[in-house]
């Protein structure tokens, strides 16, 4: 395998998804972290603040790069010349559901593999979406987010959650 793309929202990005992206630099030459533009979800951050912050978080990882998408994920892992899609695993609902989109992505694209990765025990909890209710609530996220990450999400907040968001 040459390059691995790891796809998601990461709105925001947390220690979980850096633990991911860690452990793909050990194992793949290369890998792409994909912001989806396309999601079923409400995003506090735009895909262009969100890209910024992975690439602030993965400033000096070798061989990492950071790129936005949209439409379908295997065919933007075809345009890089990925030859697989990583994805990270907490829990069996994690994997029951990725495990129907990898088998939709095998039926679209044959020769794709998806690769998974379960997350590191200490960040088995967490999500986007837990961190962002706990700042929203008032609550700290140290430890959980890198400190960049976590004043912008204050920042984002202390502006209503809406408007221009810049580094």
């Amino acid at each position: 395998m040459k390059t691995v793309i790891y796809p998601g929202s990461f709105d925001p990005v947390h220690n979980g998804h850096l633990d991911i992206v860690n452990r793909a630099v050990e194992m793949f030459p290369s890998v792409t972290v994909a912001v989806s533009h396309v999601v079923s979800k409400e995003m506090l951050f735009t895909p262009e603040e969100r890209v910024a912050m992975l690439r602030e978080v993965t400033e000096g990882m070798v061989n990492v790069r950071v790129v936005d998408y949209s439409g379908l994920t295997v065919a933007f892992a075809r345009q890089c010349g990925a030859s697989a899609i990583l994805k990270g695993l907490r829990t069996m609902g994690d994997f029951e559901y990725e495990l129907r989109m990898a088998m939709m992505n095998r039926h679209l694209a044959g020769d794709l593999d998806t690769v998974f990765l379960m997350t590191s025990p200490e960040w088995a909890f967490l999500s986007s979406t837990l961190i962002k209710e706990v700042v929203r609530l008032g609550g700290g996220v140290e430890g959980l987010v890198p400190a960049r990450v976590a004043a912008h999400l204050r920042r984002k907040f202390e502006k209503g959650g809406s408007g221009p968001w810049t580094l």
